[in-house]
């Protein structure tokens, strides 16, 4: 799979490493802008800057979680959700009242954590063809 279907499809299936591997690549691409648009623009363009690189992380992410969360025997719109649900939450803090605000780091915590374990840790789910697993001489299920 090229690079560009990797962090652009939410198509297809993709194991653990590319996984890692991906979302490590994209994690310290994203703190690379992070470090260097200071050395480059004002403080105002800077975080102009960063919220937009930020805003645009979400999609190579979801893009991965999409493709493993189809690989675990999951539909592509789990891996999206709990990407959305490990983000989201973040930039609504300055919306919520004071109140809220430890209720929007639990739902970010518990995302992470199914995420991690579900997405990060557990093994490709394995899927037997149902017209290949039947055998040559038997009859159609009726």
């Amino acid at each position: 799979m090229s690079l560009i279907r990797l962090f652009s499809e939410f198509d297809g299936r993709i194991g653990l490493r590319t996984f890692w591997l991906g979302s490590i690549a994209v994690a310290l691409t994203l703190l690379a802008i992070e470090r260097t648009v200071p050395l480059l623009a004002d403080h105002h363009a800077t975080l102009a800057i960063i919220a937009f690189v930020k805003a645009f992380a979400l999609f190579p992410w979801a893009a991965l979680a999409a493709k493993r969360a189809t690989d675990r025997g999951s539909t592509p719109l789990f891996g999206i959700l709990l990407i959305c649900a490990i983000v989201l939450p973040d930039h609504l803090k300055p919306l919520a009242s004071i109140g809220w605000r430890p209720s929007l780091e639990a739902i970010s915590t518990m995302a992470w954590v199914v995420a991690f374990i579900d997405l990060g840790l557990m093994p490709s789910a394995v899927h037997g063809d149902r017209v290949a697993a039947t055998p040559a001489g038997a009859k159609a299920a009726e």
